[in-house]
């Protein structure tokens, strides 16, 4: 059963909680805005807001899932952020490979500290790795994780904010891509999503679109719900091939 809204995924597991913006994705963080109104309502584990915490108490958490899951890692934070210390990322990468039933993904912004820190630790065979690429200036990350050895390689264009351009996606298996929500959203039109389609099509990595978000592929303002998920009246939401093949779905 899936715990979570994010479509790409049905787990998320949050050892690290809090973080800080180092780019334009993050300018209206969702997870900020969370952790926020988690700390309103008096969640312990989100005393501190948004502030960068370690939650030793929580790293056992997948061991206890029997059923195999996709978990999306620290989804309220960055695993890679310069403040977790290599010692912690160690103690998570153990228990990802304790649990070779669930396929974790890790997706960062901190590309650079992604690849550092695997060139010395290898990277399980049950890890995707992904970078977040929302804008041209964000494309440099593709080649860090393009240098890195993994079972799955992904980017997230989430929230795309321009047109990406010419993009080379050797090496990269998976391509999800959507829109931002919220009352600050910043608009993303249909001629850039369509543009990574079609270089995802020609390249063979797969595409998954999520959604339009706040506003619509007609450049209108509306709920998300309202603006939905379909590119010219289709859902497009592939997952990569190893995905039908490593577990039980």
């Amino acid at each position: 059963m899936k715990t979570t809204k994010i479509e790409w995924t049905d787990k998320t597991w949050n050892p690290i909680t809090g973080c800080t913006k180092i780019s334009a994705g993050c300018v209206n963080c969702y997870a900020e805005v969370m952790a926020r109104r988690l700390q309103a309502m008096g969640q312990e584990k989100y005393a501190k807001g948004f502030q960068l915490t370690l939650h030793k108490d929580v790293l056992g958490e997948p061991l206890e899932w029997k059923k195999p899951h996709t978990v999306f890692v620290c989804s309220m934070s960055d695993l890679f952020h310069k403040d977790v210390p290599d010692a912690f990322i160690n103690q998570v990468i153990g228990v990802i490979k304790l649990s070779p039933q669930h396929r974790y993904q890790l997706l960062t912004k901190r590309a650079e500290r992604m690849l550092a820190y695997f060139q010395t630790h290898s990277v399980p065979d049950n890890v995707w790795l992904g970078v977040t690429v929302e804008n041209q200036a964000a494309k440099k990350r593709m080649d860090f994780l393009r240098n890195l050895k993994a079972s799955v390689r992904f980017l997230s264009c989430e929230p795309l904010l321009e047109d990406l351009g010419e993009m080379n996606l050797d090496s990269i298996d998976w391509v999800i891509v959507g829109g931002e929500s919220g009352i600050s959203a910043r608009p993303m039109k249909q001629e850039w999503v369509l543009s990574i389609q079609e270089q995802t099509e020609k390249q063979g990595s797969a595409f998954f679109f999520k959604q339009w978000g706040t506003w619509g592929c007609d450049g209108i303002k509306r709920s998300k719900h309202e603006n939905g998920k379909l590119i010219k009246g289709k859902v497009y939401q592939q997952m990569p091939a190893v995905y039908s093949t490593d577990l039980s779905v």
